[in-house]
């Protein structure tokens, strides 16, 4: 199976559900990741950055990560975040990923210090080079510090084959359009996935490949519909929902960072998790709570 027919679509970036006491909830998790594939999701994002990696410890990584592909058990592709600042660390995580039978993995290009054009090629061909596993590329400058740059995507695409794609979270579409019109003409086959939810249709008009919407988790009839709508050139249904996904776009700005108001609106739609946090983020309190209510009922979601 080619590699476009495998990864497209909606792929959320599950949040890892933890108890009050920050231990792994594999009951909680395993609700998530049901409910997502009974929505008709085309993939899962374990470990991304609403899963929370940023706040844990090496070994919860690891859990999570073989957790979360156990109970998919083939249902549909699993990718795994692989983020660290170093490229021995992420090799070691994508090993890991390999081990454990997952599809595929997210690399963001590494945080805290500025690198060179030169050592962000390096790093991420080292990585790519060395792992078994597909790669996608994570641009995400605005939380890493530094955008991996169209120059550089380009020239990973046309000398790697196994950086197969690219998660492209810039607030920018043209970002987006760059690495199309620059990228396709040497590789067709690059899979390109829009990281804000309401690029995802500007995405898929200009030819990308679907998204990672952390909307999904709680909404997938918005985003799973808009794919649909697209394949099937349903207008008035894209125009409907298009809309809708604009409104919930306003839920990213209610806390930062947005992994409370992610399991928060998953409670609210009907699913018992718990809300609880990784330090240092912390739970919402009641009036950003209400906030989130008041964007949900806005945005037609149905609350219970």
């Amino acid at each position: 199976m080619k590699h476009q027919d495998r990864f497209k679509g909606i792929v959320p970036p599950v949040p890892t559900i933890v108890d009050n006491k920050g231990n792994f909830d594999r009951a909680g998790m395993a609700k998530q990741l049901d409910k997502l594939i009974a929505a008709g999701v085309d993939g899962v994002l374990i470990l991304g950055s609403g899963g929370e990696f940023c706040h844990m410890d090496h070994k919860m990584r690891l859990t999570v990560a073989e957790f979360s592909v156990q109970h998919v058990a083939g249902r549909l592709p699993v990718l795994i975040g692989i983020a660290a600042p170093g490229t021995q660390e992420t090799i070691d995580y994508g090993q890991h990923a390999a081990t454990i039978g997952a599809d595929a993995v997210l690399v963001v290009n590494p945080f805290y210090t500025t690198i060179s054009n030169e050592a962000m090629y390096q790093h991420y061909r080292t990585i790519a080079e060395t792992l078994t596993l597909p790669v996608f590329l994570y641009n995400f400058p605005a939380l890493t510090g530094q955008d991996i740059g169209p120059d550089i995507i380009m020239r990973l695409a046309a000398d790697v084959p196994n950086i197969i794609g690219i998660k492209d979270t810039v607030d920018n579409i043209s970002h987006i359009r760059e690495i199309i019109n620059r990228v396709r003409p040497i590789r067709p086959d690059f899979i390109i996935f829009a990281g804000y939810d309401e690029y995802l249709l500007d995405t898929l008009l200009l030819g990308g490949n679907g998204g990672i919407p952390a909307t999904a988790n709680f909404a997938p009839q918005v985003t799973c519909g808009i794919y649909r709508a697209f394949k099937d050139q349903d207008l008035a249904t894209l125009q409907r929902l298009q809309r809708q996904l604009a409104s919930l776009s306003s839920l990213y700005a209610v806390d930062t960072p947005f992994f409370a108001v992610i399991k928060e609106a998953i409670v609210m739609t009907g699913t018992d998790i718990s809300t609880a946090v990784l330090p240092p983020s912390m739970p919402l309190d009641d009036n950003k709570k209400q906030l989130v209510a008041q964007i949900l009922q806005r945005s037609g979601i149905a609350l219970v």
